[in-house]
This record gives C-alpha cells, structure tokens and sequence, in this order.
C-alpha cells in the first residue's frame, strides 16, 4: 500500500504516519505539508532516521491548495489513499483571521479531491472534527451522533464543515470512495502548545500561571492520539465509502479539571489556576457517541485518561528540547536558514 498523507508533520498526522508506518512493513508513505507555524519536520525525525521507516518514507513540501503541484504529485504517485490531516485547526486563530482556515480547509480539500479522482486514486480519507457539530449543554443527555446537524460556532468549525460537505458531495457527485472521519478533543505526543493540555503540561512544568477561559466549565470528550490513529488505520482499511464515523475517547471532563489534574501531578499548587477572558462563541461541551465504528469495525479507545495523561506528561518531561525550540522559535529559524541554502 501507498499513502499520501497530507499535514504529516502535524500532531496527529505524524503520529499517524509512525503508526501506519510500525504496524505495515509493505507501506510507504508521502508525507505532503506546506510547514506552517504548526507543522515541524521534527516531529518525523525518528522516522527519517530509522533505517527501518526511513526508506518507506518520503516528505515532499507543498500546498494542498496549489491544484498544479498536487495534481502533479496525485498522477506521479500510484497512491492506494489519501489521507486528509492537513488543516489550519487553532480555533482562537480562527477569530482573529478566517481566510487563512477558508483557503485551507476548504479550498485545498477540494484541490485534493479533484486531483485524487482525476488520478483515479482509490480510496480518500477526510480527517474531521467534532466541532463541526456545534455544542451540547451541559446537563443534556445526548451526543453527537453521525445523524447530529452540523451547527458549527468558529469559523475553524465553520471551514470544517464545508470541507466535510464537499467531501461528502464527492462521493454522492462523482461516486469517490470518501470517508469522513469526526474525532473528539486529540492529547499525546508531539501536540503543539498552543493547544490546551500542552500548554497546561509545559506552564506547570516551569511553575508558570495556567489560563482557563472563563469558568472552566468547557466540557471536551478526551481521545489518546494513539487511540485515535488506531480508529483511522480501521476506516481506511475497513470502512464503508460514504459514510461518516464519529471518534471519541468516552471522556468528558471540565477544563478546569484537566488543569487542576496536571497540577497534581507536576506538584504544583492550585494558586497556579488563572482566570482569563472567555473567548467569543465558546463551545460549552463536547460528546461523541462512536457508536458505529465500534460496531462496525471493532474499535474501541484503549487508553485511560489517568494513563494518558501521565505518559504524555512523562513525554513532555524527557522531551524538553523539542518543545523548548518550538517555545523559542528557533524550529522556524532553523527552517528559514536551511531554505535560504537551497
């Protein structure tokens, strides 16, 4: 098998690519992604490196929304799949500027679906979230379920949503084999910091105040990483064209709960908890009903969040240098230099 991964240098793509990688001595993998802020060649390095993966795998930069050079890289590549990861995905980025998310999300999903049917490529894999669901009170019973309108509140979500509609129109236009994918809130390895737990893990570590939005009663369903790449290798190759599989870890838990749980385990005092303003339109709760790949495919999330969130803690620990190049900015100079000799 041969996959195109597009947004592998990402958090969840990369850690994708290492599973499908581990777990499938015949694949090779194409790893496109443009290396924005959020996307870190490092995050593969082991991969590169080890004389096991590193011939299995190759990392071609570019733009999911320039159709020339993802046609070409679409005809040259006699890909089995493509998988969808790349996305601008910070939702507080998304309120300061849209159009970065619009050209993205949406524009380079189609870019990507055109080129993959032109290439005849027999399966496409659409990487989504679950809030393009809106949000869910949070004394209501329900879940999102693959059945739930799509009511999305960001402009993150709203771009996700249209992407997740041009896949589906893919399908029911031109019969493409898509699959559409809605995961709940992603931890583990390589994270970015910017997000939540990250930046809860590394302020605690360096004895910095923690920030929760306003009561810290957001709600968000918990998914391993792993968990989550474990879903992805069963709809890929498992899963029916057409339909849309929820993902989710089974996990509800407050903010403020996360935070004061890194707490506890870091040693750090409650004193560290900051209030900050909320954000606009802030997305009460979050819940998925994964019902149907568990039923379908046999997927179940394997990972506790207690054990989760200590091996990601213990991740962050030992992986100091990693984020601390991020934290600095040096990754990106680095990056600069090395394009500046090519």
């Amino acid at each position: 098998m041969k996959l195109l991964v597009t947004g592998g240098c990402g958090f969840i793509g990369s850690n994708f690519v290492r599973w499908m990688l581990r777990r499938h001595a015949g694949l090779t993998v194409v790893n496109l992604d443009k290396l924005t802020y959020a996307g870190n060649a490092e995050n593969l390095h082991e991969v590169v490196t080890d004389p096991g993966f590193g011939p299995r795998y190759r990392f071609e930069r570019g733009d999911i929304a320039d159709p020339a050079a993802v046609a070409r890289l679409m005809m040259d590549g006699g890909f089995d799949a493509v998988v969808n990861f790349a996305a601008e995905s910070h939702v507080d980025r998304s309120i300061e500027e849209a159009a970065p998310f619009v050209r993205t999300n949406v524009t380079g999903t189609q870019v990507l679906l055109d080129a993959a049917r032109a290439a005849s490529v027999p399966r496409f894999l659409q990487v989504s979230t679950d809030e393009v669901y809106g949000a869910l009170a949070l004394d209501a019973p329900d879940r999102f379920t693959e059945d739930t309108a799509l009511a999305p509140r960001s402009p993150y979500a709203a771009s996700k949503a249209a992407a997740d509609l041009l896949a589906r129109a893919a399908f029911v236009t031109h019969g493409q084999a898509v699959i559409v994918t809605r995961c709940s809130n992603n931890y583990g390895p390589f994270q970015f910091p910017e997000k939540f737990l990250p930046q809860m893990i590394l302020n605690a570590l360096q004895g910095e105040p923690l920030p929760i939005y306003g009561d810290g009663l957001y709600v968000r369903d918990w998914l391993h990483v792993e968990d989550h790449c474990a879903a992805l290798e069963a709809v890929l190759v498992r899963g029916t064209p057409g339909e849309i599989y929820n993902i989710g870890g089974d996990c509800e838990l407050p903010n403020i709960d996360v935070a004061r749980r890194v707490l506890a385990l870091t040693g750090r005092p409650e004193t560290l908890l900051k209030r900050v303003a909320d954000r606009p339109a802030h997305d009460r709760r979050y819940a998925i009903d994964a019902a149907r790949i568990q039923r379908a495919l046999g997927w179940t999330p394997r990972w506790s969040f207690e054990a989760g969130l200590r091996a990601t803690l213990d991740w962050y620990r030992t992986h100091e240098t990693w984020w601390g190049r991020i934290l600095s900015g040096d990754y990106l100079v680095d990056r600069k230099e090395a394009q500046a000799r090519h």
